[in-house]
């Protein structure tokens, strides 16, 4: 049985390492253009290269997306962008518009060309034509079911490889082409600018009766009527592994360092185990259920993969996130003296509770014992964004521990 990749996501240079100590297998990240999470916020060429060096250092890949949907004006910025990151050795470029492909060919023809799930790929056919034209990977559209995955394999050269969303938010559009932001806010989708529309909330008007808004109800429920509950594949990895898909992508290319740390090793521990023993897989079902459910979610479904979504995989009620715990920052640097430095990323106290989670799968419950300033001044808490602080917390710790409190 072929050991899939666990291809997870990274906004920053520290989420990348976050990714990669926790045990992803790749990384992909966008640059600061070219990519379709504008919002996001990206990498640097500088913060690229050491990302990609970390990641090389710890046996990791690293992919870059370049998977806008282009027009005449992008395409002399794309052939130059192109230039940079064949200085820098990415491992893949995850691409979309068969223009930017052409451009890559040309431009870094030994950099492999992953096919963006945006590039709508639904049948086998579409696999064969990328992999003619050279592509080394095809990412499948979301709405493919798990049977249709397994034709797929059974139908494309073994060189090829398969990479499905297992984990994360579901686009209420066809592989994520969506035309209601753009017709929105004017802020196109497909060139990485979205607003979410889906998450809004809606009514109706009747065409004889303007002005007079009238609520959306099913189920009596509410309103959110695009709303997606989150994909969660982590009770069918057998499924998955037997389909045959090589790559194993979770999403969130805008979340922070403690959900991409969470789900991460969550699914690592899930993956592993089931390589090792599927009775082990199975036994630990809960654990895996009870951690994964500690990063911010809205509800989890298994999408398309069993079937059609029905009414049941949305939620009508709300748009917000469940969220079990706070993110508190990485350790950095070791002081020497039992103080270990950190950039906060919420506030917290001398005597708070909080929880050190270790990539090896230990979570410690300690206490604040003592906080400093980045000038060893003792402080009681750190109520700045961002503050650089040292904090000792009665425990020996290593480089890129999370801190979390439970809310």
């Amino acid at each position: 049985m072929k050991k899939p990749e666990l291809l997870i996501p990274a906004s920053s240079l520290e989420v990348l390492k976050t990714a990669v100590v926790f045990g992803a297998d790749a990384v992909y990240i966008g640059g600061e253009v070219f990519s379709l999470r504008a919002k996001s916020k990206n990498f640097s060429m500088e913060d690229m290269r050491e990302g990609i060096a970390f990641a090389h250092a710890h046996g990791a890949k690293v992919y870059v997306t370049a998977n806008i949907l282009a027009h005449n004006g992008d395409l002399d910025g794309v052939e130059k962008y192109f230039h940079e990151l064949k200085a820098i050795g990415p491992d893949a470029l995850i691409i979309s518009d068969p223009g930017v492909f052409q451009i890559a060919k040309e431009v870094c023809p030994e950099i492999e060309i992953h096919i963006s799930t945006q590039a709508n790929n639904t049948n086998y056919r579409t696999y064969r034509f990328w992999h003619s034209l050279g592509a080394k990977r095809v990412v499948s559209a979301r709405e493919l079911s798990m049977d249709e995955l397994r034709e797929l394999r059974a139908n494309i050269p073994e060189d090829l490889e398969i990479e499905t969303f297992i984990h994360g938010a579901m686009c209420i559009s066809y592989s994520g082409r969506c035309l209601l932001s753009s017709y929105f806010t004017g802020r196109d989708a497909n060139q990485g600018a979205c607003t979410h529309p889906c998450r809004w909330k809606y009514a109706i008007m009747e065409e004889t009766r303007p002005g007079e808004y009238l609520p959306v109800y099913e189920n009596e429920r509410g309103t959110y009527i695009f709303n997606s509950k989150d994909l969660c594949m982590i009770e069918h990895i057998p499924e998955l592994v037997e389909a045959g898909i090589n790559s194993f992508k979770i999403e969130g290319r805008m979340k922070t360092a403690l959900y991409v740390a969470v789900v991460t090793r969550t699914y690592r521990q899930a993956i592993d185990d089931y390589l090792k023993d599927e009775v082990l897989y199975r036994s630990r079902m809960d654990y895996y259920k009870e951690e994964i459910a500690k990063c911010t979610y809205r509800q989890f479904t298994t999408g398309f993969f069993f079937g059609k979504p029905d009414h049941d995989t949305q939620i009508y009620d709300n748009n917000t996130y469940i969220k079990a715990y706070t993110y508190l920052g990485l350790i950095g640097e070791d002081r020497g003296d039992g103080f270990y430095g950190l950039e906060q990323r919420n506030k917290f106290s001398v005597g708070d509770a909080i929880e050190v989670m270790k990539p090896d799968g230990r979570d410690l419950e300690v206490t604040v014992q003592a906080m400093t300033d980045a000038e060893g001044t003792m402080i009681e808490s750190c109520p700045h964004p961002k503050q650089k602080i040292f904090v000792n917390l009665g425990v020996e710790l290593s480089p890129l521990d999370l801190l979390r409190r439970k809310d």
